[in-house]
């Protein structure tokens, strides 16, 4: 084979295989989940719908997992004050694992009015993966305490998973597939994208690299 067809050659394997890279790249797939919440109060049972967002970010051998309410839920008929309400809440795992996750968060930063919906701050908690595989993330119960009270919360709708992650348990290999918006070298896919990405950059420049050497090698040989 001439010099320059060996250089492309070398280069098109190359250019394969940082695409192959990237589509080997493990992916998480994230969804804002409309929750409907039975609210069990101390003054009786309210009803609220709250979208539901769960992200994972990738912490150590586990993965960092944040709850985020984008309306309020329940209400009381007084006012609470700075720091009266503390949230808390579970989250059901599926998939790969089952089971579920305590996440948990700061007391309200301002004070709330009464019989206004209370916004919920963003809850966190850190999961430890048992298994290798897809694990799904799906919102579960909702606890309020207040001023001595205490209001819970369950989904009536049996809501669709917020967050599907393919994890990895310290020292496993990942099991692969594809899922939507979230993260695993830094869980996002787009930071994993970008990560692979580099990687598959990397050994292109090295087949271009090896290329050219074996071409410059070559070429004294062309002259004699």
């Amino acid at each position: 084979m001439s010099y320059p067809k060996r250089t492309a050659a070398l280069a098109s394997a190359a250019a394969l295989a940082g695409s192959a890279v990237l589509l080997a790249a493990p992916a998480a797939h994230a969804d804002v989940v409309d929750v409907n919440y039975r609210c069990q109060t101390p003054i009786g049972v309210k009803s609220a719908v709250s979208p539901i967002d769960i992200k994972g970010v990738r912490s150590g051998g586990g993965y960092k997992i944040t709850m985020s309410w984008q309306k309020g839920v329940s209400s009381s008929p007084v006012e609470l004050g700075k720091g009266a309400m503390t949230p808390s809440a579970t989250i059901r795992l599926g998939g790969a694992d089952s089971g579920t996750l305590a996440v948990s968060g700061p007391a309200n930063a301002a004070a709330i009015p009464a019989n206004t919906p209370i916004k919920i701050s963003d809850l966190s908690g850190t999961y430890t993966p048992r298994k290798t595989g897809k694990v799904t993330f799906t919102a579960a119960t909702l606890t309020i305490k207040a001023l001595g009270t205490t209001t819970t919360c369950a989904p009536t709708n049996s809501p669709k998973p917020s967050l599907t992650l393919d994890v990895t348990v310290a020292g496993g290999s990942s099991s692969g597939g594809s899922s939507s918006g979230g993260q695993l070298p830094q869980t996002g896919p787009a930071d994993s994208a970008v990560a692979l990405g580099t990687l598959g950059g990397t050994v292109l420049l090295a087949g271009a690299a090896g290329a050219l050497w074996l071409t410059r090698r070559g070429q004294p040989a062309a002259r004699r």
